[in-house]
Formats: structure tokens, C-alpha cells, sequence
């Protein structure tokens, strides 16, 4: 069997057929498999373009550190994730290592799962970079199977700067494994009624579930392919395997019911600003970010909710974008705690490259104020603050959002408005 394959350039027009010219079926082939190609290091590499093409390994080099991210170069000298750093160093001693950056990471894989979800509502992260996506309620609006990996391949490298491998499949385990055989950088298509052919030409150890001890085992049976495995009576698998005897069996054979599950771990609440004129001036981003602040605190004591994260959004006048954030604790729902962490956020960034086209700032790790744990504060201000927020609100409900605004804000609404009457 040969199945689509799409290497990076590929027309659109070429992901119809596989290499033999054959007209692929894409019915049923819902489900797709989006991995990040070497996470770590291609975010990285995104503000060291020097390195590309070269071995580079994410990891501490010092300790007992293990490797978390390295470059296919250095994957051709033998070195993988979870390796002893002091190992993956000796395979490939002219490797450039990386200390890693948790935060930046987390920030990209909330981007690349912002991208999944407005590509379909049926999104189930399994890690960090990764997900699997059924997108049957997408093809109407974007098109088939292989137009909408294109379409996630495409903004991937475009909006982040990274790469993403696809597969396409009519299940999950199948799925993930086409995203497996057509990294770095590809997309593989297993036709559903193809799907039984396709497996029986792999190794057994691209089931799930067969690692070192069980691969050790299944060889000691003469079982060396999926093939073998589906040829295996069920009950010989379970008596040397117990209960996943079964299971692996039913793999082998391309059976895998489970549905993409959507799973909601990140709630957020925001709101963001673009200028008339472009900006440089802090008086002006800081006396947004307070009217920002007030909006987006009323929104989430209106909601009930409450966060532990608050995130900065600047887009520049080349449409570029930055945005950073931190823990603010628990129990996040104040303007004034909100502006303050914002307000850091921006000095930290230092001097601007460019003026500021846009200025945005979101609350996000999200819970109910019921259940949300409160953060205690010994300065009596913070809770005056708060509670002349709540006091607000009230009034605003009855008498209209434009009776209540900081009195930094008025100065502003002047200037739009011209002077008050006599």
C-alpha cells in the first residue's frame, strides 16, 4: 500500500492522490493526529535561525538532567528525549545545547492549541504540543480531510514559526500513528477501508502499549509484525499478556472506537485595543491597560470566576506579536491587581523595537469564585480596592457602565468628547 504522503511545498492539488497516482478515498477520515516537530527546539530556533540545520539539544548539561527536546541533526547521532543528558552530550559532542524555558514553552502551546480550536470545536490536547482534532463538522466550511491538514500545516509555520507533522486517519491509534511515520514536516493519509492493509506492514512495535519488555516478549513468540499479532489467537495474547492481550489485538486489526474527546482545561477571560495612531507612548499603553483591566474584572466577577494567570498581548506596527504572562496567585478578579501585573509585564519588555499598533491583556487558569481558593493580602488597600470595584459594579447595573470610570480614565473620555456643559 502506498499512502498519501505530503512533504513540505506539496500542492493542494497533489494531496488527492498517493504516490502511485491512485485517487485517494478521504470518507470517514475525520480524525487527525497534529504533532510539533522537535517542540522545544523549534521554538528555540525561532529567535536562533543560526542554529537550523545544525545538532542542538534542549536539556540542563549539568546534573542528572535528561534530554527534552533535540533537533532531527542530533537525532542522527543516536540521541532522543528522556536520554541522560551526560550521554546525549557523548553521541553528539558538537551539539549546541539550549537550557530550557518552561514559560515560553507554555505560551506556544497555548497558541498552537488557540489554532487548533479555531480550526474545530473537537479538540483532545494530549501534551503540550500535540492533539488529536476530528474536524467532520469543519469540512463543509474548509474542505476535505487533506485541504484541513494542509490549512493546520500552513498557519502552524506561518503563525508560529514552527512545523507540524499531520495524520489523517478514521481512527485515533491510526491516526497518531501516519503523524509518526511522516515526521518531520509531513502528512500521511490512511484510507479507512486501507487501514488493515497499511498496519500489517509495520513492526509491532508501533502498537501502542509494546515497549521494550512487552516487544521482548511478543519475540519470543515469533511475533515480530502487526501482522502477527492479528494472525494470534486472542486467547494466546491474553495468556501471555493478560488483559492487553485483547486489547493489542483489537488494534491490530485497525479497531479503535474511542471519540476525540474535547477536553477544556484553559478558561479565559480578556480584552485587547487597537490604537488609531500607532503608539510609543507609556502614558497611553498604561492608561489602556487600566481601562482594560476594568473591563476585564467586571467580566469575570460578573461570571463568578476568578484566575491564577494573567497574560500581556502587544502586536507592533509590523503586525508582529509578543505576549508574556505570570502566576498572580489565586483568586485574580480585581482591576487594580490586574493593572499592577500588567503594568510589570510591560516594563519588563523593556524598550520597544516598534510603536504599538495593539495592547491587549487576558485572565486566564480560570474557576468558579465558589471553589477558587481567596488570596489573602496584609495591606488593606487591596481589599478597599476590591471592594470599590464590587460598590461599582452595583452602580453601573443600575445606572449604565458610563456613570463609573478611574479617574485617570477621565481625561481620556474628555479629549474624545470635548468639554462638559458650563
Amino acid at each position: 500500500m502506498r499512502p498519501a504522503r505530503a512533504e513540505p511545498g506539496a500542492g493542494e492539488s497533489a494531496l488527492r492522490r498517493d504516490q502511485a497516482g491512485r485517487v485517494l478515498d478521504q470518507s470517514g477520515c475525520t480524525i487527525m493526529h497534529v504533532d510539533m516537530d522537535a517542540f522545544f527546539v523549534s521554538v528555540e530556533l525561532r529567535q536562533r535561525p543560526e542554529l537550523k540545520g545544525r545538532p542542538v539539544i534542549v536539556g540542563f548539561p549539568e546534573g542528572r538532567s535528561v534530554v527534552l527536546s533535540a533537533s532531527y541533526e542530533a537525532r542522527k547521532f543516536g540521541v532522543r528525549s528522556a536520554m541522560p543528558m551526560a550521554t546525549a552530550m557523548r553521541m553528539a559532542p558538537t551539539a549546541v545545547v539550549i537550557n530550557p524555558r518552561h514559560g515560553l514553552y507554555q505560551e506556544v502551546s497555548a497558541q498552537v492549541m488557540e489554532l487548533f480550536n479555531s480550526i474545530t470545536d473537537t479538540v483532545e490536547p494530549l501534551s503540550v504540543d500535540e492533539a488529536f482534532l476530528d474536524v467532520a463538522g469543519a469540512l463543509r466550511r474548509l474542505g476535505t480531510p487533506l485541504e484541513i491538514g494542509a490549512l493546520v500545516r500552513r498557519r502552524v509555520a506561518a503563525d508560529l514559526g514552527i512545523t507540524a507533522s499531520v495524520g489523517i486517519a478514521s481512527s485515533k491509534f491510526v491516526a497518531k500513528i501516519a503523524s509518526t511515520r511522516c515526521k518531520p514536516d509531513g502528512m500521511l493519509l490512511i484510507e479507512r477501508d486501507r487501514t488493515v492493509e497499511y498496519l500489517h506492514t509495520l513492526p509491532v512495535q508501533a502498537l501502542w502499549g509494546v515497549g521494550a519488555r512487552t516487544l521482548e516478549t511478543l519475540q519470543r513468540l515469533g511475533i515480530f509484525t502487526v501482522a502477527d499479532v492479528a494472525a494470534t489467537p486472542v486467547g494466546v495474547l491474553q495468556k501471555t499478556l493478560g488483559a492487553g492481550g485483547r486489547a493489542l489485538h483489537q488494534l491490530s486489526w485497525g479497531i479503535d472506537p474511542r471519540p476525540v474527546t474535547p477536553v477544556r482545561t484553559e478558561k479565559s477571560i480578556g480584552a485587547e485595543e487597537t490604537f488609531a495612531v500607532d503608539t510609543f507612548d507609556d502614558d497611553v499603553l498604561t492608561r489602556e491597560l487600566l481601562r482594560l483591566s476594568h473591563r476585564v474584572a467586571a467580566r469575570l466577577r460578573e461570571s463568578h470566576l476568578a484566575g491564577r494567570t494573567l497574560a500581556l498581548k502587544i502586536k507592533y506596527s509590523d503586525f508582529s506579536t509578543i505576549s508574556r504572562s505570570k502566576s498572580m496567585g489565586a483568586g485574580l478578579d480585581s482591576a487594580g491587581q490586574i493593572y499592577a501585573g500588567a503594568v510589570a509585564l510591560l516594563r519588563a519588555l523593556g524598550t520597544r523595537p516598534q510603536s504599538v499598533r495593539l495592547i491587549g491583556v487576558r485572565v486566564e487558569s480560570l474557576e468558579s469564585i465558589e471553589t477558587a481558593p481567596l488570596q489573602f493580602s496584609l495591606d488593606r488597600r487591596d481589599d478597599n480596592g476590591r471592594n470599590a470595584e464590587v460598590a461599582g459594579d452595583a452602580i453601573a447595573a443600575k445606572f449604565g457602565t458610563a456613570k463609573v470610570v478611574p479617574a485617570r480614565l477621565l481625561a481620556s473620555r474628555q479629549k474624545k468628547q470635548g468639554p462638559g456643559p458650563r
